[in-house]
């Protein structure tokens, strides 16, 4: 057998070899609604971070977010101009701000603190841009980037004075770091495949938890695009998830059909809630996943 390095063919195949257990009697209609840093939300699928969708319609990012909003949906907001994260809070959605690492971190420090400034519930760190390819720094639309320490990671989690988050964790060992620096949740991603042989974000996901222990939110990003992949996420253990280039698509059509399609994953989530013994997102039983070895 060959086997693929495309880190998005693997993390789907992944997604495909667990199957799911039915548990009928005593279930009852299940209700999918999430409560994070206490708010509460209609549904656990979120924006993913996106970042320059100028590209894919006309003030993209101020598209998706109000799609968010209209599903009752977490939305996540990538790198770009502050006038244009103004925009994005400006739709009424409950964004949370991932900044780069920037080598300066001046510049991190005044991305937080004009995030909190605009109403963003939390901010974060998109951690897995610091290297390129080629053994040195990354350089993202010309801004030079560096990799931060634990150090570093607690300034800027002292400085948010809300929940700090870091997204691009792929491992128990940067899980145990973050923890360490305080941070009060993390996005398993693999950046849609920046590295070549990827484990699945779904398959280290319960390691890193029980690296963090119950106080460190745990979502999950990378190939999700239907209900199903919500359901097996939640089962074993993610607090939400993070959809991005399966919606991007749609912000041609405008926010009503970014919301549509959130809210159709979010129905397609309860279906399978309610054939497996589910009433509420706390009750998510890893036990109802099998992984296929036939």
């Amino acid at each position: 057998m060959k086997y693929s390095s495309n880190p998005d063919t693997i993390t789907r195949d992944y997604f495909d070899s667990l199957l799911l257990e039915t548990r009928y009697i005593d279930s009852v209609l299940p209700s999918t609604k999430m409560t994070l840093w206490g708010e509460t939300f209609d549904t656990p699928v979120m924006t993913a971070a996106l970042s320059h969708l100028h590209n894919t319609a006309q003030d993209g990012m101020a598209v998706y977010a109000e799609g968010a909003a209209k599903a009752g949906a977490v939305h996540w907001v990538g790198m770009g101009e502050d006038e244009e994260l103004e925009r994005v809070v400006a739709t009424g959605a409950r964004s949370i701000k991932i900044i780069k690492p920037h080598a300066d971190n001046r510049e991190v420090f005044r991305k937080i603190e004009h995030a909190v400034a605009q109403g963003c519930f939390a901010v974060g760190m998109d951690t897995d841009h610091a290297f390129n390819s080629n053994g040195g720094y990354d350089d993202v639309f010309g801004l030079p980037m560096r990799p931060k320490s634990t150090a570093e990671l607690k300034e800027f989690v002292q400085a948010a004075g809300v929940p700090f988050i870091v997204k691009g964790v792929l491992s128990p060992r940067d899980a145990e770091k973050c923890a360490e620096a305080g941070c009060a949740g993390l996005v398993v991603s693999h950046h849609h495949g920046m590295v070549q042989y990827s484990v699945p974000p779904l398959m280290v996901m319960q390691d890193i938890i029980s690296a963090v222990g119950p106080d460190v939110q745990v979502f999950i990003d990378c190939g999700i695009a239907s209900g199903m992949d919500v359901y097996k996420c939640l089962a074993l253990g993610a607090k939400a998830v993070s959809v991005g280039r399966h919606l991007m698509p749609l912000l041609k059509q405008g926010p009503e059909a970014v919301a549509r399609r959130i809210d159709e994953m979010t129905a397609e989530l309860a279906g399978i809630m309610a054939r497996t013994g589910v009433a509420v997102l706390e009750d998510m039983d890893p036990t109802v996943i099998h992984r296929r070895n036939f």
